[in-house]
């Protein structure tokens, strides 16, 4: 069990350990900066250690900590000084600096940014955090066939996009599930 509320700089610690980078890589896929980004998971844990919050298990901590980095992006989206901010350059490298990216895996990041918001988030979740179509409807307040159909969906538009890029072999491999 994680007790937030007994010790709230060991549960921030624990939670940013384990799951900062989820937190970053799905505020990224939302907000496409990742200055936006970093500021959604620093102000995720603030939320963390103001809740006082029982957890029972790491996933449902989790869970938690990724619905209310997917509410702060929304806020932050509908904000007015997202709205006079300026989109990223065209051919902006999304890959982390520190990561080394292939060329096919940052055409198909590439092709995934540039999808709507209501299909980059669920196609995150399922295949970058690995979350079952019940779980993202948790996260998103959406309903499972809702999902399903955004995923379906959302794999379609990407399969436009990447063959547009002359990548298709990923999309193969993301439609087996690999």
């Amino acid at each position: 069990m994680i007790d937030v509320e007994a010790n709230p700089s060991g549960a921030v610690e624990l939670a940013l350990n384990l799951f900062g980078n989820d937190i970053l890589r799905l505020s990224f896929s939302y907000l496409k900066r990742r200055e936006d980004a970093e500021d959604i998971v620093q102000d995720t844990l603030i939320r963390l250690m103001q809740s006082g919050t029982c957890f029972e298990t790491e996933e449902l901590m989790k869970a938690w900590l990724l619905r209310v980095a997917v509410n702060l992006c929304k806020d932050h989206l509908k904000s007015a000084v997202y709205r006079k901010q300026t989109s990223l350059p065209e051919g902006f490298d999304i890959a982390a600096e520190d990561q080394p990216v292939s060329g096919e895996e940052s055409e198909v990041l590439q092709s995934l940014m540039s999808l709507p918001e209501k299909y980059r988030s669920v196609l995150h979740l399922y295949y970058y955090e690995e979350y079952a179509t019940k779980e993202i409807a948790s996260i998103l307040d959406k309903k499972e066939a809702t999902v399903r159909s955004l995923l379906k969906r959302g794999r379609e538009k990407l399969a436009e996009k990447l063959g547009e890029a002359g990548v298709g072999s990923s999309y193969k491999k993301m439609e087996k599930g690999v």
